[in-house]
């Protein structure tokens, strides 16, 4: 594809989004609650779409297609699996919002350390989500360098790719904060799911509609119609894989600080409405996409590259190729931006301090802190790590080892402090240790036994302690709804 086609789309991309973006502004941000939370005034449709382009990132087309096309239907049950777990904000979605609105959190490490009376709490919370979020910020801009360099054929380098999604993010973030990255996100959202469902089915009409296109998978690679398919999706892969997924609205921050903002209980139930929506048709499509892949490009050396190989070839016109991928690319920028955005919060409040410093303090202390965030998750991205799908599972997998202090806050009473700060930094550091060791106890990835294992230390450790007195009044505002 022309590399001069593929800048005029990113220049046209820009402009847009940034007259969007510049619109969105509402006065000046200067507080903490308007910039990171928008205010906590945000609709149900425009927090659907947001959370549907932070959510879907460039996971999905470049990340999920890949793993469809290394690993076969199994990519289709893992994303199922995590698409189940979205049920989970319809339990915890309420009480995050009831106790968000009562004692003004702007982050979820805030929250925590407010239930078990510990401001180490807030602060292990934060460390945990930067070391791990920041490599899965990484991934993102991987997926975009990766996509325009295949798509130019390496006129585009992989670093200029990144660069370019870096820039981007900041610049979003740097206008209104949240509220101009939640527009944005609407805006791209609704472009990449329109744009991206109709082009997978043009290459599925190209490659024989439907029936063909199976029927040539079932002649011609048997394996990815089954499970374990190639390899890739054995029971204990695939338990590694989805067990972290399952959580993932949960235990990832920059997605549950997103409970924060909308508002009213209404409108957060128009955004998981929208968003299971969303999900479903984005999630078929992306593994349309790998399996299509599969079937036209057969020998391809990375399995990231399905997509942009895709997207250059000529089944798809360069007019509809460039305008996917300028949706994959805004996908990618809209997980950055929250990140960098949840993460500047999380350690503007938690770790430099709270209600001792001003909001002003605060906030001036997150923007300063975003820059920093972005040139790290670059760093880590030109190490090029592959495969994109599973550096994300990774991240998951030491994210989760906050889910028993998040599910205690609200339904254990007896959850104290001391058990949040072994079981996350214990746990988080033993799943850390077999990430870079390649040790697996038993075999077993920490995907599977990191839940269990910081289940086990928050409980134990818990039963041993005192909860503070605050856990009583927590649990009870956040059973609250409005007009009771």
């Amino acid at each position: 594809m022309s590399e001069t086609l593929i800048w005029s789309a990113v220049a046209l991309y820009l402009v847009a989004a940034l007259a969007v973006a510049w619109a969105s502004r509402a006065g000046r941000a200067t507080s903490m609650t308007e910039f990171f939370l928008g205010g906590r005034r945000v609709g149900g449709v425009v927090s659907a779409l947001s959370y549907s382009a932070t959510t879907y990132s460039a996971f999905m087309m470049v990340g999920l297609a890949g793993l469809t096309y290394a690993g076969g239907v199994g990519a289709l049950g893992f994303e199922i699996i995590y698409f189940a777990g979205v049920s989970l904000v319809a339990v915890f979605g309420p009480r995050f919002w009831a106790v968000g609105r009562h004692y003004g959190f702007v982050s979820p490490g805030e929250m925590l350390g407010r239930r078990y009376a510990s401001r180490p709490v807030a602060v292990a919370v934060t460390l945990a989500s930067c070391l791990f979020l920041i490599p899965y910020a990484s991934v993102q801009l991987a997926g975009v360098g990766y996509l325009l360099s295949g798509m130019s054929g390496g006129a585009i380098s992989f670093t200029t790719g990144v660069l370019v999604a870096t820039v981007l993010a900041l610049v979003f973030v740097g206008i209104a904060g949240i509220r101009s990255v939640m527009w944005t996100d609407a805006l791209q959202a609704l472009f990449m799911i329109v744009a991206s469902t109709l082009v997978a089915l043009l290459v599925v009409i190209e490659l024989g509609g439907f029936g063909g296109l199976f029927a040539r998978l079932a002649a011609e690679h048997p394996q990815s119609l089954a499970v374990p398919g190639s390899d890739t999706f054995s029971l204990v892969t695939f338990l590694s894989l989805t067990i972290p997924w399952f959580f993932f609205s949960l235990s990832n921050p920059q997605v549950s600080q997103r409970l924060f903002m909308p508002k009213s209980l209404g409108a957060m139930r128009r955004m998981l409405l929208g968003f299971l929506i969303f999900g479903f048709i984005y999630t078929l499509v992306s593994v349309l996409w790998g399996f299509s892949a599969l079937v036209a490009f057969p020998d391809l050396t990375a399995a990231d590259r399905a997509t942009p190989t895709l997207l250059a070839s000529d089944y798809v016109p360069p007019l509809l190729g460039v305008i996917v991928m300028v949706g994959i690319l805004a996908a990618a920028v809209s997980t950055i931006d929250s990140i960098m955005l949840t993460l500047a919060s999380m350690v503007a409040r938690d770790v430099q301090g709270g209600g001792e410093r001003s909001e002003q303090r605060q906030l001036a202390a997150g923007k300063w802190v975003m820059p920093l965030i972005a040139l790290l998750a670059l760093a880590f991205a030109e190490l090029r790590l592959d495969l994109i799908a599973v550096l994300s599972v990774a991240s998951s997998a030491g994210l989760v080892v906050i889910v028993p202090a998040i599910v205690g806050a609200f339904f254990w009473r007896r959850g104290t402090a001391a058990g949040v700060l072994v079981s996350v930094i214990g746990a988080g550091a033993l799943v850390v240790l077999s990430f870079v060791s390649g040790y697996r106890p038993l075999g077993l990835p920490a995907g599977i036994w990191g839940l269990p294992l910081a289940v086990l230390l928050f409980v134990a450790v818990s039963l041993a302690g005192r909860a503070p007195a605050e856990a009583e009044t927590f649990i009870r505002i956040a059973g609250r709804r409005p007009g009771r």
